[in-house]
């Protein structure tokens, strides 16, 4: 399983660090965060569905669909030749990348001690922040040489590998035989479907009114859909479903609600933060997509000793309610110093990595020790559920986040660009400064200086967006239920 937590963080970063190449390659740099929330779409849809799919089809046969599936997505990611093409297809490998961290948590669960759940966690993120250390730097070295496809193409090998390993390695009690179609007919295939329409309609939306007019007509209508999807989904799981993904006494329990919403906001901070840093130092720092992937190896080595120590700190005390506290205090002052030293106090290269790796340490600790938390509470006949909703607030969180993050900045930067810029070619100017970064670099000095002032002062909104989304998780923290951890 360790191959597979791996490769999902490799691919969040190599993606991360190389996305501003990929858009500006592609003609579509203002629609470049569509190739994670692509992803994270139906990511977001599918990792519930496989915790009740784990119970269903056996943990094994999940991990491997999941695992062939993201093979796949990341091929068809390799050969595409337009923006529409890599969207579908890193939606593609969304639908694998559901189950890879998914289950590899639940079979965690399964074999693991409560009270040692957050050592192993902290075990499982030291290869997870492997991957991601590794993915930054190569994505955007690939990205500066041999090109950005190779970023996606070299992770097939690796998924071929996670697949041979859990079909020979992984051995799990055998479940109850049951008839195929008995199985799928327990399937909540219609809460999949309405979950992932609605959250389509709302990243839509949102992208619409950042690029396009608040006031569009298809902005209006799929936030409105949106709404009205999302009452379709509570009805679908509260009073249709049989054996809905996200049942109601998971969902609403009280004593879950803290941990859920603290993943909700804390899980998006660093793929948020990610991108708006590697933005902010392609376009006004002027480095390659390479230099911009290694200022977030700090944060990646902060994330793993976080999660780390929060697991031997909870092993050690059998509690995580001032741990989780603490972690995310420290995560919001981290927050708080990148902005600050990317311009707005100050420049500082050491100081953005240092609130980046404050920011980052919090987060690693805060989602593992929520994670207990949730797990504590639910009890073990619905810990495998209770797992696979937290992910998919998690996921929520990271998709929505960036998302509006995406659009506070490109809102920002397309109002500030028009009270900038005039003249008979200001609308074509705008229109290709939003596309490529290459451009930007062609323009005579002045107007490049416009362009770029006007790029830091949008990505400086969302850095402060970002800031706001953490004190909102250090808040939901402040409501989690202390239960002590059993040995």
């Amino acid at each position: 399983m360790s191959i597979g937590i791996f490769l999902a963080a490799m691919d969040n970063t190599v993606i991360a660090a190389s996305y501003a190449r990929i858009g500006s390659d592609l003609n579509h740099l203002q629609n470049t965060s569509w190739i994670a929330t692509g992803y994270m779409l139906t990511l977001t849809s599918f990792q519930p569905l496989y915790g009740k799919l784990s119970d269903i089809f056996g943990r094994r046969s999940c991990l491997v669909f999941s695992y062939v599936v993201f093979a796949l997505g990341c091929l068809f990611c390799g050969l595409a030749r337009n923006m529409p093409e890599l969207i579908a297809a890193r939606a593609l490998t969304g639908i694998g990348g559901g189950g890879m961290s998914t289950v590899a948590s639940i079979v965690m669960s399964d074999v693991v001690p409560l009270r040692e759940r957050g050592t192993w966690q902290g075990v499982a993120n030291m290869v997870y922040a492997t991957g991601l250390a590794v993915g930054a730097p190569l994505g955007g070295y690939l990205a500066d040489t041999i090109g950005w496809r190779w970023s996606f193409l070299l992770q097939i090998p690796l998924a071929v590998a996670a697949i041979i390993s859990v079909t020979l390695a992984l051995k799990l009690p055998k479940r109850e035989a049951e008839h195929f179609m008995a199985k799928l007919k327990r399937v909540d295939f219609v809460g999949a479907v309405v979950l992932v329409s609605g959250v389509f309609c709302l990243l839509l939306g949102l992208d619409r009114g950042g690029n396009v007019s608040w006031a569009d007509q298809i902005t209006i209508g799929c936030l409105s859909a949106f709404g009205v999807l999302f009452i379709l989904f509570i009805v679908v799981e509260t009073k249709v479903a049989s054996e809905p993904f996200a049942p109601k006494a998971i969902v609403a329990n009280p004593a879950l609600v803290a941990s859920y919403f603290a993943n909700f906001f804390a899980a998006g901070i660093g793929l948020t933060l990610s991108f708006a840093i590697t933005l902010y130092f392609q376009v006004v720092q002027g480095r390659t997509a390479g230099e911009s992937g290694i200022v977030l190896l700090p944060s990646i080595i902060a994330s793993v000793s976080g999660s780390l120590i929060g697991g031997l700190i909870m092993q050690a005390t059998g509690k995580y309610y001032w741990l989780t506290f603490s972690v995310f205090s420290i995560m919001v002052l981290g927050q708080l110093l990148v902005p600050g030293f990317s311009g707005v106090w100050v420049y500082s290269y050491v100081g953005i990595a240092l609130g980046l790796a404050l920011s980052s340490f919090g987060v690693g600790a805060g989602i593992t020790t929520t994670l207990i938390a949730l797990i504590a509470n639910a009890g073990p006949e619905n810990q495998a559920v209770a797992t696979a909703v937290s992910y998919l607030f998690r996921s929520l969180g990271t998709v929505i986040w960036l998302s509006v993050s995406t659009t506070l900045m490109q809102d920002t930067l397309r109002r500030l660009l028009h009270e900038r810029l005039s003249g008979e070619n200001a609308d074509e100017i705008i229109r290709r400064v939003r596309e490529s970064l290459e451009y930007i670099g062609e323009l005579e000095p002045a107007v490049r200086a416009k362009v770029v002032a006007s790029y830091a002062d949008a990505l400086h909104v969302a850095m402060w967006f970002t800031c706001a989304i953490t004190v909102c998780a250090l808040l939901s923290s402040c409501f989690i239920k202390e239960k002590q951890l059993a040995k």
